[in-house]
């Protein structure tokens, strides 16, 4: 009986085969995600592949990367032929891909909407396993000043320093705000926690003449405005 190649390591495979020669020789484009990962652990087991291992892990989320970037180095421990090291280069190589998209968010030169502010954070907030909240500043032309984080917190909830934002506004001489916070379960309805907090900011800078304009939560691929629901 003929046994799948994928069991025998990768130095038996034939050079076209190996996922390393097959980079250098054709691209990275030519090769799988499985691949792509079978070259980032390097080896795989006595009985199974570094391809057929990286293949394995693909399956379990369901081959989807954004959950795979997800998995924490623990849970990758989890995984049969995978230790400290290896999951290490994979936890690694995730989070080099979630900044690269953070690095090619374009920060709009100006805020025309919700989904103006949707765009520039959710590269940065979208996929956290923990909340942030984070302010943007803006000019008397709608234009990003600045963006700030203000807090970063747990599962459940973060902090908010009405005082800290107030004071950066001045700094930075910003007429207006805009709020944004993630909801790692990806629940989009605002809590009470959430509308009151928005309604102390609002108080707070109004006493500044310092508008909020609209408070986002975002999820990996949603948001909830307050301001287009009528919130605010």
């Amino acid at each position: 009986m003929q046994q799948n190649s994928e069991s025998f390591s990768i130095k038996q495979w034939s050079l076209d085969d190996r996922p390393r020669e097959k980079l250098l020789q054709k691209g990275k484009d030519a090769l799988s995600d499985a691949e792509l990962v079978a070259i980032l652990i390097g080896s795989g087991s006595r009985n199974e592949s570094a391809v057929a291992l990286s293949k394995r892990i693909l399956a379990s989320v369901d081959h989807n990367l954004n959950a795979l970037g997800k998995l924490s180095v623990s849970q990758l421990m989890k995984f049969k032929g995978i230790g400290a090291a290896k999951a290490v280069s994979i936890a690694a190589a995730t989070e080099l891909g979630r900044r690269r998209q953070t690095d090619k968010a374009e920060e709009p030169t100006k805020i025309t909407g919700s989904h103006a502010v949707f765009r520039l954070l959710q590269p940065i907030l979208g996929e956290l396993p923990h909340e942030e909240f984070w302010i943007l500043y803006l000019n008397n032309s709608n234009k990003v000043l600045h963006k700030h984080q203000l807090s970063k917190g747990g599962m459940t909830g973060t902090l908010v320093d009405v005082r800290l934002v107030l004071k950066l506004a001045l700094e930075r001489g910003a007429v207006s705000l805009i709020l944004a916070h993630n909801h790692p379960s990806g629940g989009l309805r605002p809590s009470e926690a959430d509308k009151a907090i928005t309604s102390k900011l609002k108080t707070a800078a109004a006493s500044l003449d310092i508008k909020v304009l609209d408070h986002l939560i975002i999820t990996e691929n949603s948001y909830f405005s307050f301001a287009d629901e009528g919130l605010l």
